[in-house]
């Protein structure tokens, strides 16, 4: 089967072919450490670790680089407002989302490069660009010259002379035009900067990206990925300055993920309507909050309600129940055609630009099948459940038996119901049934065993 990528690029659906054989280089734009991780970013890094966790199923080596905006005027102002160093502010929101990251079974970066630890680099990197007259010095700032590169907005589909049209100049009017962009910003006060040959300052935004994916990864990369809302600006300019730079094109595939939605609007801090992985984290489980993430194919818009939080926590448990039904099968599994039938079905699913609503579907029709046959052939049912495990573990979600430690009061009911059965005492049985559910432990007798499990 061959696998199959929407490229940003090209709005095309494309074979995925790398750059060199079985190795893929990826670039993934980081987050500003300035606050706490949200789902929007969590929906984001969950989709680039799904891709990732694929091609590496598929047998590619993947180099997946992934930096940190750690010089950014939200960085200061919170910086300022606490009386501490920008590095302490950005360094405690490094550590807070890859501390998210982990509990979500994000595999990390091979690289994440921060901006600070770059300059001399990103200095370079601009200095080229002047000496090329792509970029110009204005007052100790420096711009990228957006009319001197022929291609730009090939990348968003926007023409350059309507963007220009419609473009309103805020900061400096004495920019050749406005849609010229900062390379370089010149210092203010209070802020960190370093020497450059324009004297004090600190990069702009876009150069950052450019010079950390062709340091780590070199001058054409394969995947280069990030949310929809990066395709412009950011990522157009970082098209248009990396080759510049290099004269080579700068990535072969971009891949973006849908935003995250809260009453029909994106969520975002600036929209003050977000929700922080650590809140949901103290209501749900992990994988619940990661099956979620899962449930659009991850170019879609994913609406977010605790609601579907729900849905997805139910369906956690259906998988976690039936593994518990199964966990003491000491028998060989039994793999038929069905089975075989429908991981194909996953496969071709994530073949189809990492379909992961489709191949979860996939999961349910083996959750299923396996429920089905748990009572009548349970070499079938394992089956069912091994494939279930190791598909899931492609995409990231670990279904775990919870451990079985019920209250005292739990076990005395169950072996008190248990005495009952053997006596053929049903409707003790069936009242200490009811007594259980009324505690909320719901209780199924079947002819593998007693399957109980928390509501």
């Amino acid at each position: 089967m061959t696998l199959k990528v929407y490229n940003t690029l090209t709005k095309k659906s494309e074979n995925f072919e790398p750059l060199n054989g079985k190795k893929v280089s990826m670039y993934v734009c980081g987050i500003t450490p300035y606050d706490s991780c949200h789902i929007g970013h969590a929906r984001c890094y969950v989709a680039f670790d799904v891709i990732r966790r694929y091609l590496e199923h598929k047998g590619y080596t993947l180099n997946y680089v992934q930096n940190f905006t750690d010089i950014d005027d939200k960085i200061i102002k919170k910086a300022h407002a606490e009386s501490l160093p920008f590095k302490d502010i950005a360094e405690r929101y490094i550590n807070d989302f890859l501390k998210n990251m982990d509990v979500l079974n994000i595999k990390r970066a091979n690289k994440n490069p921060k901006v600070s630890d770059n300059i001399n680099e990103i200095i370079t990197a601009v200095t080229i660009l002047i000496k090329k007259n792509f970029a110009y010095e204005l007052a100790g700032d420096v711009y990228f010259r957006v009319k001197k590169f022929k291609n730009y907005g090939k990348l968003s589909k926007r023409n350059i002379e309507e963007m220009q049209n419609g473009a309103r100049v805020i900061v400096n009017d004495k920019k050749e035009t406005p849609m010229d962009f900062a390379l370089w910003k010149k210092a203010k006060k209070n802020e960190p900067s370093w020497a450059s040959p324009w004297g004090e300052g600190r990069p702009g935004w876009h150069i950052e990206c450019s010079v950390l994916s062709i340091l780590h990864l070199g001058e054409t990369i394969d995947i280069h990925g990030g949310g929809a809302d990066l395709i412009f600006p950011h990522h157009e300019n970082e098209v248009a300055q990396s080759e510049a730079l290099t004269t080579k094109t700068f990535a072969k595939y971009w891949l973006h993920n849908g935003f995250v939605m809260i009453n029909k609007e994106k969520m975002s801090k600036s929209l003050d309507n977000f929700f922080s992985v650590d809140d949901i984290l103290q209501k749900y489980h992990p994988m619940v909050l990661r099956l979620f993430l899962l449930t659009n194919h991850y170019k879609k818009p994913l609406d977010f309600s605790t609601n579907k939080l729900e849905e997805n926590k139910r369906r956690m448990q259906k998988f976690i129940n039936f593994l518990e039904i199964l966990s003491n099968f000491q028998g060989k599994a039994e793999i038929t055609p069905d089975i075989t039938k429908l991981e194909n079905e996953f496969y071709q699913a994530m073949d189809n630009d990492f379909n992961t609503a489709a191949a979860l579907a996939v999961l349910h029709k083996l959750l299923e099948y396996g429920n089905k046959h748990k009572d009548i052939s349970p070499k079938k049912a394992q089956a069912a459940l091994i494939k279930i495990k190791n598909l899931a573990l492609i995409l990231g979600v670990k279904f775990e038996l919870p451990k079985k430690n019920f209250p005292a009061e739990i076990n005395s009911i169950l072996k008190e119901r248990l005495e009952a059965r053997k006596n053929q005492d049903w409707q003790k049985a069936d009242d200490l049934k009811n007594k259980l559910l009324d505690k909320g432990y719901e209780i199924k007798d079947t002819k593998s065993g007693i399957e109980i499990w928390k509501i």
